[in-house]
């Protein structure tokens, strides 16, 4: 990259990488748990487990919505000098910061069906939901105003697109990238680095 130029990762790529590896363990989770007796018993557990979902699915989505807004609201268009990363490149990114996480998870989820059968895979796959929920908001979003939301690599180095250290969002063409609105792999059938 040249001088003034730096990286984009999309907003919505960022939200959806972990939702497929929360969602899949957790249903891993609640399949094992459900085989286990547990404490509590099976169906204590599994509507236990089903409130989780529920819960931990509706939070997520809605969690720092309002400043998702602000930061798409006040978005700048991107320059020609930045770099645009790739949806792979943004997933992987992600993968490597959260795969201990994500197996401490599972672990914790399976061997809490000893205690409340099922509940804490469904907990996990509940989470996973409400990420995958959050990405299609953000897709949304991005189709109604023609327009792509990306934010610098640097700045979510924590993996919080909306978090504290990043101050602006910046927009790219509805076709700029290797990923569609709400951050799923694009069928290419357009030039990928239209602006």
């Amino acid at each position: 990259m040249g001088r003034g130029s730096y990286a984009l990762a999309r907003v919505a790529v960022i939200v959806r990488a972990p939702a497929g590896w929360l969602w899949w363990p957790g249903v891993l989770a609640a399949g094992i748990g459900a085989l286990v007796p547990g404490l509590t018993g099976r169906r204590i557990g599994v509507l236990a487990g089903a409130a989780l979902f529920l819960v931990a699915a509706v939070v997520v989505f809605a969690v720092r919505r309002k400043r998702y807004r602000e930061l798409a609201r006040a978005a700048s268009r991107a320059g020609k000098s930045v770099f645009l990363q790739d949806r792979a490149v943004t997933v992987r990114a992600r993968r490597r910061a959260l795969r201990w996480w994500l197996l401490l998870a599972f672990l914790a989820a399976v061997g809490s069906s000893f205690a409340v059968p099922a509940a804490g895979g469904m907990l996990l796959a509940g989470l996973g939901a409400g990420l995958w929920a959050k990405a299609l908001w953000l897709g949304r979003w991005e189709r109604a105003n023609d327009a792509l939301l990306w934010v610098r690599t640097e700045r979510v180095s924590r993996g919080r697109p909306a978090g504290k250290a990043v101050d602006a969002y910046q927009t790219t063409g509805i076709v700029a990238g290797d990923a569609g609105p709400g951050g799923a792999r694009r069928q290419r059938t357009m030039a990928p680095t239209a602006r």
